[in-house]
């Protein structure tokens, strides 16, 4: 079976890499101790993971080059695979500290692009995991699904024996892998060139273009014809330092928002991330104004679910920063998003995406650098579905995981979450040195759920004004250096 070649999606995340842009996407996640007290070692836990990987084998594989550029990169066995180079044992106590250590260095290139740091006793008595893998490998959802691997649906589940040997394939030499991308170029090239004779001879595959024609069109006009205005605050020159400032709250929170202006979930995130926007450019002192938002969306199926590579598409999304009410920004985001879905933007996206496959490779290096451009999106906002149940690893419960979307150049701030059962987590991922107040980005984030969430509330009976959320409950919000 031959080495299986990166896609031009996959391959534009190795583009668009920079010393100062890692283009690694990665996750932190919290474990009680064991009611039992048998707290697991450091070398338990990478014994766990290092028996895990059966599961995924391409966290055993590293990127080989094809001669002189003809292709992309095939990822073929590492034969020198070692597990201890992947999974290390992280120094502090502290997960904001780890996660600021191991996020600040980019992956080694020269083998299996990942990496699992362990605190196996953090400050507070419980276990940190801090994992990054280079998004040429997976996309969010994916490295969500590939972490749940590493976890189990009941905390005395049977650990998984280590007894075979692992032993790489034999990796084409560079010849072989040369002759190949010829081929596949070539196939390449015949299969566009056969492509509109077969829609011409289709009455319908010409109605199908068509229809692909006009989502492809209102892909690139939503991505280019209507450019990002690049903020100082929001897209400066980077450093390669990050930090990741954190809070989390009831899921019931957003399920009320969404039910009661009936929306879904990613308004409400998007909306919220538009007033806190609104908040974070008046305290820099720039005038608010309607942000560009880069959306993923997973364009994989259930029979893909578990699958590695990339599997997204983007929705581009101007967030009502400059709108002063939270209701109509709530409102002006549903409609947006709503317009783009039934328009099927998202799959022309997937398609303009793929068509970059065929382009030559001097082409598809520009059109990453546009796509990353600051010019194109202000910020990510990523909502990535976490697992329906509790989970555990070696006994210890998954309390808390936060999502880590990566930066791209010139993209000071990118904004995650995800969900655990009856918990939302939100991690805001940012360059430490030039947005090193990302926990007032955060916590502007939960002040806007708040007030979205007093608009659902009742009628004031009495008092003479609407009784804020967040003044009965006491703030969820963690800290993050």
């Amino acid at each position: 079976m031959p080495p299986t070649r990166l896609s031009a999606l996959d391959a534009s995340f190795l583009a668009a890499e920079t010393p100062t842009a890692h283009m690694h996407v990665g996750w932190a996640a919290v474990f009680a101790a064991p009611d039992d007290g048998r707290r697991p070692t450091f070398q338990q836990l990478r014994d766990h993971i290092d028996a895990r990987l059966e599961r995924a084998p391409r966290y055993r594989q590293k990127l080989a080059q094809v001669p002189f550029g003809v292709h992309d990169p095939v990822w073929v066995d590492d034969s020198e695979f070692d597990i201890a180079n992947h999974v290390q044992e992280a120094g502090g106590g502290d997960i904001d500290t780890i996660v600021a250590n191991v996020m600040s260095t980019p992956l080694e290139r020269s083998r299996a692009m990942w990496e699992c740091w362990i605190a196996p006793e953090l400050d507070d008595g419980r276990i940190g995991i801090v994992g990054k893998v280079h998004h040429c490998m997976v996309d969010g959802l994916a490295a969500v699904e590939l972490a749940a691997l590493l976890l189990d649906g009941e905390p005395d589940a049977p650990q998984p024996g280590n007894q075979n040997k692992w032993e790489a394939d034999t990796t084409p030499n560079g010849l072989s892998r040369l002759v190949r991308g010829l081929l596949d170029r070539s196939t390449e090239v015949l299969d566009v060139a056969r492509r509109p004779l077969a829609v011409l001879t289709s009455p319908r595959r010409i109605a199908d273009a068509a229809a692909e024609g006009g989502r492809i069109a209102s892909a690139v006009r939503n991505s280019f014809a209507n450019p990002a205005r690049p903020t100082g605050a929001l897209n400066p020159p980077l450093s390669p330092l990050r930090h990741l400032a954190r809070f989390e709250r009831p899921l019931d929170d957003l399920m009320r928002i969404k039910q009661h202006f009936g929306t879904t979930v990613n308004d409400v995130v998007l909306a919220a991330c538009a007033g806190a926007v609104r908040d974070f450019l008046v305290h820099h002192e720039e005038p608010a104004f309607a942000v560009k938002a880069m959306v993923p969306v997973t364009q994989r199926s259930a029979e893909q679910a578990g699958g590695l590579g990339n599997r997204i598409s983007f929705l581009f999304v101007d967030l009502p920063s400059d709108e002063a009410d939270p209701v109509d920004r709530l409102r002006a985001v549903h409609a947006t998003t709503k317009e783009r879905k039934e328009s099927g933007e998202a799959h022309g996206g997937d398609l303009v995406l793929n068509a970059l496959g065929y382009a030559p490779h001097m082409v598809q290096r520009q059109l990453t650098r546009l796509v990353a451009s600051p010019r194109t999106f202000n910020l990510v906002v990523s909502n990535i579905p976490g697992p329906p149940a509790a989970m555990w690893m070696r006994g210890c419960a998954l309390e808390e995981a936060y999502p880590i979307v990566p930066l791209a150049d010139r993209h000071a701030v990118a904004i995650g979450m995800t969900t655990l059962p009856g918990r939302a987590f939100f991690g805001v991922y940012a360059d430490r040195k030039m947005l090193p107040d990302a926990q007032a980005l955060a916590e502007a984030i939960d002040d806007a759920l708040d007030e979205l969430l007093a608009e659902c509330e009742p009628p004031p009976t009495g008092n003479g004004h609407r009784r804020r959320a967040g003044a009965a409950r006491t703030r969820e919000s963690v800290g993050a250096r």
